[in-house]
């Protein structure tokens, strides 16, 4: 007893794709297939689906989502943000962050196994070719203990060459959400000399997409994604994840020719299909592990057997640690309800940001260490300095005009108009001259109207500094 105890606790100090001399253990895992199986491929369809056509979609002549980190030049949704937008960048990702919290207390690491991109390239693009090129776990085993011969080569050659092109083709992909459609169409029209950096760049994405996707494959789930780090701080027994029934499945007992099955067995037959099924090489009957990603590949196995068996299915199923010992489900707890309002805080304060955000980024103040100047005909004058960017993706002509002084007038100094690219920053100076008589106190606010074709875009205001006004 206390040996095959020890055999099952030796999960918690090993990984199980590594052995005990650290070296890396090759997962084959069964080919998957199944009620869940089916449901993860119409969901992985639409999925690489948006995500290969999202570069030619666009929304008012701009792309869909646009994360050029180079030009630091930001579209999501087609709208824009600049680098002067870093603010709301970093408030949308502290929101994505609080969601992917929430979303993991609650339902565990089911992002990784039905929508991560690792995960879905994976399993249902680069093991579906393996399975088709070479077989399914067995014969992938058989075939690569075989000596190099014809059969060896033309089946190991073609994969690589159809690994190596998808890759390409997943390289282009996220080039064109970095940098545009149109510049890697360029880069893939052009010689490479023309444009040598986006060359460069599709290489080295081609060979760290192959390389992790051939060779590294369930390692980056295992030890490079803090994701899946995350979960073990994350995870609470209400968490809704891939469990094993215990209290239904143990003790285990295999089912043996012409031999009867003990009469307190569980309904688990220790077949260890979930175990062989398993692309990270875990065995789910010891708990929620961090190389679990909850893409139940495992479930389908598992309810293949209990209905041949003609029991009943779901001993491995989506469910939480309470719900199996208790019977009784409760995914609503303290930290769910901390995190819910949390995010709902952020996403209506992100919601405000986001309306009250100006097309034009305005900012205008008086002219260091000067006060007022006093011209002919009793009119004051203040001097001030003005800066605009243009948040917009089309030239906008701008014009300056007082909203609260009716015989206000404004002096541009040094240039005429106001003419700005999209995102491009203008600076200049200007005078503000009111009669004296309009003045109410010594320092007055000044309502600032910017007209873009007759329509005002923006308002704001400033101080304007006059003599002291004597009080009749």
């Amino acid at each position: 007893m206390e040996n095959h105890y020890e055999y099952e606790e030796e999960y918690r100090d090993t990984i199980a794709t590594v052995d005990e001399s650290g070296k890396r253990v090759w997962v084959y895992p069964k080919k998957p297939k199944g009620r869940y199986h089916n449901y993860r491929i119409i969901v992985t369809v639409a999925l690489l689906s948006l995500l290969f056509s999202g570069p030619f979609l666009k929304i008012g002549g701009q792309p869909l989502l646009l994360l050029n980190i180079f030009e630091r030049k930001f579209i999501v949704f087609g709208q824009a943000f600049w680098p002067q937008d870093f603010f709301l960048l970093a408030i949308l990702l502290v929101t994505f962050f609080v969601f992917v919290i929430l979303f993991t207390v609650a339902f565990g690491r089911v992002w990784c196994g039905w929508a991560c991109p690792q995960t879905l390239f994976m399993e249902m693009v680069f093991r579906k070719i393996e399975y088709l090129i070479e077989g399914d776990a067995n014969k992938q085993r058989k075939l690569n203990q075989a000596p190099w011969n014809k059969e060896k080569i033309i089946k190991k050659g073609s994969k690589q060459l159809i690994f190596l092109l998808i890759s390409l083709l997943i390289a282009h992909t996220v080039m064109a959400y970095l940098i545009g459609i149109d510049q890697v169409l360029d880069i893939v029209t052009q010689p490479p000399t023309q444009n040598l950096s986006g060359f460069l760049g599709l290489l080295a994405f081609t060979g760290i997409f192959y390389w992790v996707f051939a060779y590294f494959r369930e390692q980056a789930c295992v030890a490079v994604c803090p994701y899946g780090r995350l979960q073990s701080v994350l995870l609470v027994k209400e968490s809704i994840v891939v469990m094993y029934d215990w209290i239904r499945g143990e003790p285990r007992d295999k089912i043996k020719k012409k031999t009867e099955q003990k009469s307190d067995a569980g309904d688990c037959i220790d077949c260890k299909l979930c175990v062989h099924a398993c692309p990270t090489g875990i065995d789910i009957r010891n708990g929620t592990q961090l190389e679990c990603v909850n893409c139940t590949a495992c479930m389908d196995a598992c309810d293949e057997v209990m209905h041949k068996i003609d029991r009943p299915e779901g001993l491995i199923r989506y469910s939480s640690h309470t719900a199996i010992e208790t019977g009784q489900s409760k995914l609503f707890n303290a930290r769910v309800a901390g995190y819910s309002v949390i995010l709902v805080a952020l996403v209506g304060f992100l919601s405000f940001m986001l309306i009250s955000r100006s097309d034009i980024d305005i900012n205008a103040l008086k002219v260091p260490g000067t006060l007022y100047e006093k011209l002919e005909g009793d009119t004051i004058s203040n001097l001030y300095n003005i800066q605009l960017i243009n948040k917009t993706f089309d030239t906008k002509e701008l014009h300056l005009k007082v909203l609260n002084f009716d015989h206000a007038v404004i002096q541009q100094v040094g240039f005429n108009k106001i003419e700005l690219d999209s995102n491009e920053k203008f600076s200049g100076t200007f005078f503000i001259k009111i009669p004296k008589s309009d003045l109410p106190s010594t320092k007055s606010k000044i309502d600032l109207g910017v007209y873009s074709e007759g329509d005002l875009i923006s308002d704001f205001k400033v101080s304007f500094l006059g003599p002291v006004v004597l009080k009749k």
